[in-house]
C-alpha cells in the first residue's frame, strides 16, 4: 500500500476541497419552475399570499405548502467541536455544513446550518426557540458540557418540534447497538454486567443514560473523568449530570474499579486504558475505545493481553467503527415523516434495537451486494452494521416512525409502515451513493486491476484514488520515465515497485513469455511469431489481456483512447472461450431520481433477435449485483405491434425468445421509451404490462439509440455514468470510453476489483 500523504499535502487537499469549484459544500436550488411571468405570480406574488392565507387558518398546513417538513437545523456555538475544542461559532461552520450534507446525502433531508454567537445557554435556547416556524426539526451540536444539557432541556420543553443534541443521544444510540450485539457474542446478559466509563462530557453520561435504559443496573456503573471516580461527596470536576453516578465507595482511580469489569465505555482521550487494566477485566471482555482519533488504547495493545476481547473505536480503520452517522440522518428522516413532536425515549431505543438487529439479519453487509462481495459475518467483528449500508434508512427510520406513531407524537402518522419501510430502502438509489456498495465490497478481496492506457492522467489519478480508497492493487502498462513524470507533474506521491506494479512495453523481462502466449492463442488465427512480438510491444490492450490470461491480474480496463470495437477484438480474442464471450455493454447512469441501465451501448450495431435475448439476460444478473430487481423494457420505434418496422420485428422476435423459457426477471416490449419510464403513459396504452412499476433497463435495436440515450443523460440530465459494463466476460475485463473521468476510472476498479459469485 501506498504511504499516507504528507500533512501538508493532505492539509492542502482539505482545503481545496472546501474552496474548490466554489466556496463552502451547500447551495440553494428552486424545487419549483420559474420561467415565465406564471411562475413568478405563484411563486411570490400574488399566489403566494395563497398559501400563507392556508397556514395561517391552520398551522398544521405549513409542511404540505413549505419545506418546512423536510428542513432540519443544524445549530451549534462552536464551544465544544470534536476534536478541536472551543473554536468558536464561525470557525465551526465547516463541521456544521459538513453535517448538512450529510443529512441530505443519507436521508434526503434539507437542512440549513446555524452558528451563534452566543455562550450563555439560557439566551441560546432563546435563540433557538425563535427558530420553530422555519424548520421541522432541530439538531444541537458541538455545545460544550454542561450547557448542552441546559440548552436542549429548555428546547425540549418550550418547543413542539423535535430537538435532539447528536453529541449526546447520536453516539449513545450507537453505543447502545453496539453494546447489545456485543454482549450477544460475549454470552453475557445486560443485567449482569459492570461497566466503567472515562469521559464525563456530553455523550459519556448520554451513553450511561442509554445504557440503563437497555437494562444495566445504575450500581454497576463506575464513571471516572480527569479527577478520578466520581464518588459520593466529590466536589472537585463535578456536575449534576456526574453526579447521578456517584458511587458510595472508597476507590478513587481507574485502576481501582476496572477489576472484573465486563464492558470499558472510553469516551475521553487517547491512552487512558492500559494492558495492565485490561488484564484485570473479566473474561471475554468488551472494550469500547471511543476517543478520536487517537483511542483510549489500541486494539492490537488489548488482544495481546486479551485474545478474546471484543473491540470498538471511533475510526474507521479498525472493526466496529462507533459513527453517528449510522443513527442521526435516519432517526430525523423517520420523526420528520410522522411529523414527531419529539424524539422521545422510546424512538431511541428503536433506533438501537433497528440498528443492532440490522447487523444480526443476515451474514453480509448490504453493502457487498454489488457483485457478492465476501460476507461480513455477525460476530466481535461486525456489531454494528457498516456506515454507508443503505438498508439502514428503511430499517432505522420506519422504526423510529412506528415508535413516534405507537407512543402518541407523530401528528402525520402513517398508514402502512411497510409500505412506508418500502419507500425509504428506494429512496436510497437517489444519489451517488448508490455506488458505495460497490466499493464495500471491493473492499472485502484484494484484486489486482491492470490499466492498459497506465500514461493516462486520468487512470494515475484513479490509481492513486485506489491506493486511497479500496484495498486493491493497480498494474499500470505504461513507460516508466513518462508515469513517474506524469505522477510528479500531477502531484501525485505513489511510486513505481511501491504502490503500483508497472509493465514496461519497451522493456520487460516477461516480454517473451508474453508473447508467447499470444502466439499461442493465435497460432492458427493467422498470427506469426513476428506479429505476436510486435504486438506486445504496441499493443496495450493485449498486454493488459494477456496478463489476466496468465493469472497475473484479475481484471483489465482499458478503453481510455481509441475505438471500442478495437478494443474488444484483442479482449475476445485472448479471453474469450464458449463460456465466456461478450454478450453486450450496460452502462449505468445515475440520476436523480434513482438508477437506469442502457444496453447495449457499443457491441452490437444491429442485434438479432438472439442477440436481444441474451443482452436481456445478462442484464437482469448484472442488475441485481446493484441490489436492484430488474425491470427491464424492450425499447423500439415500435410500440405494442402498432408498427411493422425493422426495430419492431426484431424486438417482437427477442421478445418470443426471452417466452420460450422461464425468465426469473420481469420483462416487456416493444414500447417507446416514455411508456417504459412512465407508468401512466404505459397503462392507458397497454394496460396488462408485465412491468409493475417504471422500467429501471432499456435496451435498444442499435447501438446508436443506446448510445445517444446515455449521452443525453450524461450531457443534459447530470447523470454520473458507471460503466459500460462489459457482460458475458466474467468481470475479467472492461472496456471504457474516451470520455471517462478518473472518478468514472474509480468507479470501474471497483466493479472490476469485486470477485463475483459466478461471471455474467
Amino acid at each position: 500500500m501506498t504511504d499516507k500523504p504528507s500533512q501538508s499535502s493532505g492539509r492542502q487537499a482539505a482545503l481545496d476541497y472546501h474552496e474548490f469549484p466554489k466556496p463552502g459544500k451547500l447551495e440553494i436550488r428552486a424545487t419549483k419552475p420559474m420561467a415565465n411571468g406564471r411562475d413568478l405570480a405563484r411563486a411570490y406574488s400574488p399566489g403566494v399570499a395563497e398559501a400563507c392565507i392556508e397556514i395561517s387558518k391552520d398551522p398544521e398546513t405549513a409542511s404540505k405548502y413549505t419545506a418546512r417538513g423536510n428542513l432540519v437545523a443544524v445549530v451549534s456555538n462552536g464551544t465544544a467541536v470534536l476534536g478541536l475544542g472551543n473554536i468558536g461559532a464561525l470557525a465551526s461552520k465547516p463541521v456544521m455544513e459538513g453535517k448538512a450534507v450529510l443529512f441530505k446525502k443519507f436521508a434526503n433531508i434539507d437542512c440549513f446550518d446555524i452558528e451563534v454567537n452566543e455562550k450563555n445557554p439560557e439566551k441560546l435556547a432563546d435563540i433557538v426557540c425563535a427558530l420553530e416556524p422555519t424548520f421541522g426539526a432541530i439538531n444541537l451540536e458541538d455545545i460544550k458540557a454542561p450547557d448542552c444539557f441546559i440548552v436542549e432541556k429548555l428546547c425540549r420543553e418550550r418547543m413542539n418540534i423535535p430537538v435532539f443534541h447528536d453529541d449526546q443521544h447520536g453516539t449513545a444510540i450507537v453505543v447502545g447497538a453496539a453494546a447489545l450485539n456485543a454482549l450477544r457474542v460475549a454470552e453475557k446478559n445486560i443485567e449482569d454486567i459492570k461497566i466503567v466509563s472515562t469521559g464525563g462530557g456530553a455523550a459519556g453520561i448520554a451513553c450511561l443514560n442509554m445504557l440503563l435504559k437497555l437494562g444495566v443496573k445504575r450500581e454497576n456503573v463506575w464513571l471516572c473523568d480527569i479527577a478520578g471516580l466520581v464518588y459520593e461527596g466529590r466536589t472537585e470536576e463535578m456536575t449534576p449530570q456526574k453526579a447521578e453516578f456517584a458511587q458510595a465507595s472508597e476507590h478513587r482511580t481507574l485502576d481501582d474499579v476496572i477489576d472484573n469489569a465486563d464492558l470499558f465505555l472510553g469516551l475521553s482521550g487517547p491512552g487512558v486504558l492500559k494492558q495492565d487494566m485490561v488484564r484485570k477485566m473479566a473474561k471475554r471482555p468488551i472494550v469500547f475505545a471511543l476517543a478520536n482519533p487517537t483511542p483510549e488504547i489500541l486494539p492490537e495493545e488489548v488482544r495481546a493481553v486479551a485474545p478474546d476481547a471484543i473491540m470498538a473505536t471511533g475510526r474507521s480503520d479498525y472493526p466496529n467503527q462507533v459513527n453517528n452517522v449510522l443513527c442521526f440522518p435516519f432517526i430525523f428522516r423517520g420523526a420528520l415523516d410522522v411529523q414527531a413532536t419529539q424524539i422521545n425515549d422510546e424512538m431511541q431505543i428503536a433506533c438501537v434495537e433497528g440498528i443492532a438487529e440490522l447487523a444480526r439479519a443476515t451474514t453480509s453487509a448490504e453493502a457487498a451486494a454489488a457483485y457478492k462481495g465476501e460476507q461480513l459475518t455477525f460476530g466481535a467483528d461486525y456489531l454494528i452494521p457498516k456506515p454507508f449500508d443503505p438498508r439502514l434508512i428503511g430499517v432505522v427510520a420506519s422504526a423510529v416512525a412506528n415508535a413516534a406513531m405507537k407512543t402518541g407524537v407523530a401528528k402525520a402518522p402513517v398508514e402502512d409502515i411497510e409500505a412506508y419501510k418500502e419507500k425509504l430502502n428506494q429512496s436510497v438509489f437517489k444519489s451517488a451513493l448508490f455506488m458505495r456498495p460497490v466499493f464495500e465490497a471491493a473492499a472485502t478481496a484484494s484484486r489486482k486491476i491492470v490499466f492498459a492506457e497506465g500514461e493516462d492522467e486520468r487512470v494515475l489519478r484513479a490509481a492513486n484514488a485506489m491506493l486511497e480508497e479500496t484495498t486493491d492493487k493497480p498494474i499500470l502498462v505504461g513507460r516508466p520515465d513518462v508515469i513517474e513524470r506524469r505522477c510528479e507533474r500531477a502531484g501525485l506521491s505513489m511510486q513505481i515497485g511501491r504502490d503500483f506494479d508497472l509493465v514496461n512495453p519497451e522493456n520487460d523481462p516477461r516480454y517473451r513469455d508474453y508473447w508467447g502466449t499470444y502466439h499461442e492463442i493465435m497460432a492458427r488465427r493467422g498470427v506469426t511469431p513476428d506479429l505476436a512480438k510486435a504486438i506486445m510491444r504496441t499493443n496495450t490492450t493485449a498486454i493488459g489481456a494477456i496478463m489476466v490470461q496468465r493469472g497475473e491480474a484479475d481484471s483489465l480496463i482499458c478503453g481510455t483512447f481509441g475505438e471500442y470495437l478495437w478494443h474488444l477484438n484483442y479482449v475476445q480474442q485472448i479471453l474469450g472461450t464458449k463460456e465466456l464471450h461478450p454478450t453486450g455493454a450496460l452502462s449505468l447512469m445515475i440520476l436523480e431520481d434513482g438508477p437506469l441501465f442502457i444496453s447495449d451501448t457499443h457491441l452490437h450495431p444491429e442485434p438479432t433477435p438472439e442477440q436481444i435475448a441474451e443482452t436481456a439476460i445478462s442484464a437482469a444478473r448484472h442488475v441485481r449485483r446493484f441490489g436492484v430487481e430488474p425491470q427491464i423494457a424492450l425499447c423500439s420505434y415500435s410500440q405494442f405491434g402498432n408498427l411493422q418496422c425493422d426495430t419492431g420485428e426484431r424486438m417482437r422476435a427477442a421478445l418470443a425468445l426471452l417466452d420460450s423459457s422461464e425468465r426469473d426477471f420481469a420483462y416487456e416490449g416493444e414500447m417507446h421509451i416514455d411508456a417504459a419510464l412512465d407508468i401512466a403513459v404505459r397503462n392507458r396504452i397497454f394496460p396488462n404490462s408485465r412491468l409493475k412499476g417504471p422500467a429501471n433497463v432499456l435496451i435498444f435495436a442499435n447501438t446508436d439509440a443506446a448510445s445517444g440515450v446515455r449521452n443525453i443523460l450524461k450531457v443534459k440530465a447530470g447523470g454520473l455514468e458507471v460503466g459500460p459494463i462489459l457482460m458475458g466476460m466474467g468481470n475479467r475485463a472492461h472496456i471504457v470510453t474516451p470520455s471517462i473521468t478518473a472518478r468514472g476510472l474509480l468507479n470501474m476498479s471497483a466493479v472490476a476489483g469485486t470477485p463475483v459469485a459466478h461471471y455474467g
